[in-house]
């Protein structure tokens, strides 16, 4: 699944076509795409609207249209945006269609992806309120922050990482990376982190995203970016889906384990497992 990076990615490609031009045309090819919604309703708030703005919330994709129009995309496991003149892709799910003649393509393999649009920044605002914490590439992501987030709970690091309620756009890869990097074993329970290890892993999460984008991303399997070219992060990995292979730190080979039910990879060397607690 496309974590922050790539939708950054995305994001950074397509928002200079994009900005400033009018929608013309919505052609949902798919009405799973905008479900509960019809198509043709879809089509009608958003078809002339001129797009003032191309963001980002969490692993968002939000077309802001003139008139406090949003409509927000989430790819899911497949989903992918391409700008594109030629032919269209396989698995083409939604067109839109711009007033420069540029078609914007929404393609999509396992038709998981979602589009919905919500009216007034207030709609917007309730409705990530509602699914997304808090920015970890944002100021507001300090230490002090997520030791408020992590106090009293129990769940493995790892899960809480990847629970999109706490932060915002975390996913599988980039929680290894971020653990590996803080030397936090990741079935070790988050509240039982220390001081000085949430300000690690504060740190750690902002490094690991921002290498990710640095690098536009990683491609797994057939994903891509918006200009249908390949990320390099997966070439970059500290740990993730490296099992077998030496620690770039200690040299200890990489184990792979299940954690959060995700496969999960990491060094037991410079990550120590949590021991087991006693019994009484």
């Amino acid at each position: 699944m496309p974590e922050l990076p790539e939708v950054e990615t995305i994001r950074r490609q397509l928002a200079p076509a994009v900005e400033g031009r009018r929608l013309e045309r919505l052609e949902v090819l798919d009405p799973r795409w905008c479900e509960p919604a019809a198509p043709e309703e879809v089509a009608a708030a958003v078809e002339g609207r001129m797009i003032e703005r191309l963001s980002r919330r969490g692993k968002y994709l939000v077309l802001e249209l003139e008139d406090e129009v949003f409509l927000v995309m989430h790819l899911r496991m497949t989903g992918n945006l391409l700008l594109a003149d030629g032919e269209d892709p396989s698995h083409l799910r939604v067109r839109f269609v711009l007033d420069s003649g540029e078609r914007l393509l929404f393609y999509d393999v396992r038709r998981f992806g979602t589009g919905v649009v919500l009216l007034g920044e207030r709609a917007r605002d309730e409705y990530f309120a509602s699914r997304l914490g808090v920015e970890p590439l944002e100021p507001e992501f300090t230490a002090d922050a997520l030791r408020g987030l992590a106090a009293g709970r129990r769940a493995p690091v790892k899960a809480f990482l990847l629970s999109q309620e706490r932060i915002a756009g975390v996913g599988n890869i980039y929680a290894d990376e971020a653990l590996f990097r803080a030397r936090i074993h990741p079935l070790r329970p988050v509240g039982s982190l220390k001081r000085g290890q949430i300000a690690e892993l504060r740190d750690a999460v902002v490094e690991s995203l921002q290498a990710g984008i640095d690098a536009r991303g990683a491609t797994i399997d057939a994903s891509r970016n918006a200009d249908g070219a390949r990320g390099a992060f997966q070439d970059r990995f500290l740990v993730h889906r490296r099992e077998g292979e030496p620690c770039p730190r200690c040299g200890t080979a990489i184990v792979q384990l299940r954690a959060a039910g995700r496969g999960t990879y990491v060094c037991e060397s410079c990550q120590p497992r949590p021991r087991a607690r006693r019994r009484r």
